[in-house]
């Protein structure tokens, strides 16, 4: 949605979404917001807890399957496996996804990796259709006047009009832009420790094949993973900023990294609001 500075300082109700990618400010922000007034919703978490639930289980189940010890007592009903996804702790869904390669050095096939992929899609189309509905359980159930929609870093992969319709409809869309020094901090730490990721089919097929021809792999099944995440994610990350940009001129606002990072309380973040909607609306 569009509105003005004093529109925003006069809404009693504030719903906003901060898209952004992993490491720009989103849940380190949300958590400044005083819990009692904030209602704070993650994407990821839902997707977890909610839309992959089941597959994450699966797959456990699957591995713990091959443990003769933990087969029988899985047979036997003598013991459960449940996923333990918090807003802090996403790490049932990185190992969900996985990464494309070896087989043997934890990686998973091309068909595998797709399919996973396309589950993490729909997941995630179907979390951020969820936002308004959660808007409104916030204060119906729990006394919520504001509500804060933490999305995960590959909304701007999605292509779903329905997706941006809804955010925009229910919601003030904020976009977090890193500054040329905070992007490159964040892609060296994806290099020193590259984690499994979404990426839209389109780009996935044009990049391992550039991938693998640079690197003479003739079939996926040779890639080292952490090889493929580590040379890919910078590609990922300089694809994705015109993405966010776009969202944030069409449907909502920019807000610099560098300015987020010096809000300390509520008052200075809606402040830091007002001002980019006094200088953004025209």
């Amino acid at each position: 949605m569009k509105m003005s500075s004093q529109e925003f300082l006069n809404w009693s109700s504030k719903s906003l979404t901060l898209l952004g990618m992993s490491g720009a400010g989103k849940t380190t922000l949300s958590s400044k917001l005083p819990k009692e007034k904030w209602f704070h919703y993650s994407g990821d978490y839902r997707i977890g807890t909610k839309y992959l639930d089941e597959p994450i289980l699966d797959n456990i189940k699957q591995q713990a399957m091959e443990v003769p010890f933990l087969k029988e007592l899985l047979l036997s009903d003598s013991i459960y496996i449940r996923n333990n996804v918090t807003v802090e702790n996403l790490a049932p869904i990185s190992s969900f996804l996985s990464k494309l390669g070896n087989p043997d050095l934890g990686g998973l096939t091309l068909d595998e990796f797709k399919r996973r992929q396309a589950l993490h899609y729909h997941a995630e189309v179907a979390a951020m259709l969820d936002v308004g509905n959660f808007i409104h359980k916030a204060e119906d159930i729990y006394g919520y006047k504001n509500f804060i929609n933490d999305a995960g870093g590959s909304v701007c992969e999605l292509d779903n009009q329905a997706v941006l319709d809804h955010l925009a409809e229910q919601t003030l869309i904020l976009y977090i832009k890193t500054s040329p020094e905070q992007e490159k901090m964040i892609i060296n730490r994806a290099k020193s420790s590259p984690k499994p990721l979404y990426y839209r089919e389109s780009f996935l097929d044009k990049k391992l094949a550039e991938f693998m021809q640079q690197n003479h792999y003739s079939e996926t099944s040779s890639i080292p993973p952490d090889e493929f995440v580590t040379w890919i994610f910078p590609e990922l990350f300089r694809s994705r900023l015109p993405r966010y940009q776009a969202i944030a001129d069409q449907y909502g606002y920019t807000l610099d990294a560098n300015d987020v990072a010096q809000v300390s309380n509520e008052e200075d973040f809606i402040q830091l609001i007002a001002a980019a909607l006094e200088q953004q609306t025209t």
